[in-house]
C-alpha cells in the first residue's frame, strides 16, 4: 500500500496560484496525469500534469528544466502521446517523478520562472485517451447495485451464488472507449418489446449511464504468472472516472447466455485525468466483509487489504438536459455515493483477473462496475433510480426522465476529502447523447 510522505503535506502551497484554492480539484497534493495538446493546433499529443487551472507540459519541462535520476527517466517518456511508457516503468519511477514535480511546483521553488514556461491553461487544451488501451474489463463490484438490479429480474434471488465468492466481470470493447467531451450516438440493436412475438432492429429506447471508477494498470505480469494480492496495487498506476453507457433494452434481450454485447460495446467514456494511487494514500480506509457473508478465499484476502484496501472517494452524477442548457440553469445532481462501499476492492480485481495466468499489460483498463450505495438515492444508474423505468423522476425544471433523452449531457465527478489533508478531485467525465444515425432509422 502507498504510504504518506512530504507530497501529501496539507500545508504545501504552489507558486501556481490557482492550485491553492480550497475548492479546486488539482492542488499540489494531487498532480494527476493526462494526455493533451493545445486546442486546434494539430500539434502532437503529449503527457501533462494538472496543477490548479494549468497543465504542466511534461515534454516542455524536459527541455526547459530536466530532472535527475529516476525522475528524469520517467520524464523522458512523457513526450509520447500516451502514458503507457510511464506506466511500464513501475512504481519507483512514478514515485520519483511525483516527488520531483512536487518539489519544482511548490511555493519557493528555485527556477519557478523557468518551469512556468511549460504551463498551458486548461481551458485552452484538448485531451486524448490517457493510454493506449489494449484490453478493457468491466467488473461488478458494488453489491448494492447488483442486488438492486438483480431484484428487478429475480425477486427471490437477487444475487447469484457466485457473487460473494469472486469479483464478477466481462470483457468489454476497448475500441469504443472515448475521453470526456466526446458525444455518444444513440445506438441501434435488437429489441423485443414486452408481448411482442419477435424482436425488431431499432434505436434503444432505454439508454442509461453507469457511474464507475476506472483502474489503469501500470506494470503487467508475464503470461502464466498470477499477481499475488500483496503485490496487486504495485501494478496499478491510478484511477479515473468511467461511464459505461448501456442500452438496457438491447441488453435485456441479448444478455443470456453469454452476457453483455451490443448493449454495452458502443461507448464508454473516461475522464482525462488519472489520479495516481500515491495521491490517494491519505484517503485509504480499512476494507471489511460482513461477518455473516463468506470471507474471501486466501488469494483474495490479506493484511494490507484489510487495513487499507478501500478508497474514500465520493462520486456524483449530474444531468444537463437540452432545456437546461438553453436556459443556462446548469446541471442537476441526480445521485451521490462513495467508492468505499464497494464489495470488492482494487487489489482483489487485479488478483482475480490474473489468478489463471492472464497477462495484464500497461494501459489495460478495468471498470469497477456501477457504484451504488446502500440508500436508493445513492444509485449509480437510471435503471435503479427509476426501478427499471417504472418510476419516472422529476427534474427541477419540470422535465421527467426514465432513461436518457437525445441532447442530455451526463457528467460524472469524483472528490476525496479527509480532515487534516488537502482535498483532491478527479475532474469530470462528460458526454452528450446524439440522436441515432439516419434520423432514428437503423
Amino acid at each position: 500500500m502507498r504510504t504518506l510522505d512530504s507530497t501529501h503535506d496539507p500545508a504545501l502551497k504552489s507558486w501556481v496560484d490557482s492550485a491553492n484554492r480550497p475548492d479546486g480539484d488539482f492542488p499540489i497534493q494531487n498532480l494527476p496525469f493526462a494526455v493533451f495538446r493545445r486546442t486546434g493546433t494539430g500539434e502532437p499529443f503529449r503527457c501533462g500534469v494538472a496543477i490548479g487551472e494549468q497543465v504542466l507540459d511534461l515534454a516542455a519541462l524536459a527541455a526547459l528544466h530536466p530532472l535527475e535520476g529516476r525522475a528524469q527517466q520517467a520524464l523522458s517518456v512523457c513526450a509520447q502521446p500516451a502514458l503507457n511508457g510511464l506506466m511500464a516503468l513501475g512504481r519507483e519511477a512514478w514515485d520519483a517523478l511525483r516527488q520531483e514535480l512536487s518539489r519544482v511546483l511548490r511555493a519557493g521553488a528555485q527556477h519557478a520562472d523557468r518551469v512556468a514556461k511549460a504551463l498551458v491553461p486548461q481551458p485552452g487544451v484538448e485531451f486524448a485517451l490517457p493510454a493506449r488501451i489494449g484490453d478493457y474489463t468491466d467488473f461488478y463490484t458494488s453489491i448494492h447495485h447488483a442486488t438492486a438490479v438483480g431484484r428487478q429480474f429475480r425477486p427471490d434471488q437477487p444475487l447469484l451464488p457466485n457473487y460473494k465468492w469472486m469479483p464478477i466481470a466481462y470483457h468489454g470493447r476497448a475500441s469504443s472507449i472515448g475521453v470526456s467531451g466526446q458525444p455518444v450516438r444513440r445506438p441501434c440493436g435488437q429489441l423485443k418489446p414486452q408481448g411482442a412475438a419477435q424482436p425488431k432492429l431499432a434505436p434503444t429506447e432505454r439508454l442509461d449511464y453507469e457511474l464507475e471508477v476506472g483502474v489503469f494498470i501500470g506494470t503487467g505480469n508475464p503470461a502464466g504468472e498470477p499477481i499475488a494480492i500483496e503485490q496487486a496495487e504495485e501494478h496499478v498506476f491510478g484511477l479515473c472516472l468511467l461511464n459505461d453507457w448501456s442500452a438496457r433494452d438491447v441488453q435485456a434481450w441479448e444478455y443470456q447466455p453469454l452476457g453483455p454485447f451490443l448493449g454495452k460495446n458502443f461507448a464508454t467514456t473516461v475522464s482525462p485525468w488519472v489520479v495516481t494511487l500515491e495521491a490517494l494514500a491519505p484517503f485509504r480506509l480499512p476494507w471489511s466483509r460482513p461477518h455473516a457473508d463468506p470471507q474471501p478465499l486466501p488469494y483474495l484476502d490479506g493484511r494490507e487489504l484489510r487495513s487499507a484496501g478501500a478508497v474514500d472517494l465520493e462520486l456524483t452524477v449530474w444531468l444537463e438536459t437540452a432545456r437546461m442548457r438553453a436556459q443556462g440553469t446548469g446541471a442537476e445532481q441526480l445521485s451521490r455515493c462513495n467508492f468505499r462501499d464497494s464489495y470488492w476492492s482494487i487489489a482483489q480485481m487485479v488478483a482475480h483477473h490474473s489468478v489463471n495466468g492472464c497477462n495484464l499489460q500497461p494501459g489495460d483498463l478495468f471498470g469497477s462496475g456501477t457504484q451504488s450505495g446502500p440508500q436508493s438515492s445513492e444509485a449509480g444508474s437510471l435503471l435503479e433510480l427509476t426501478a427499471g423505468g417504472r418510476q419516472p423522476f422529476g427534474l427541477a425544471d419540470g422535465e421527467t426522465r426514465t432513461f436518457l433523452a437525445d441532447g442530455d449531457r451526463v457528467i460524472l465527478k469524483g472528490r476525496c476529502a479527509r480532515l487534516g489533508f488537502a482535498p483532491i478531485g478527479f475532474g469530470e467525465a462528460a458526454g452528450i447523447v446524439l440522436p441515432a444515425n439516419g434520423a432514428g432509422r437503423c
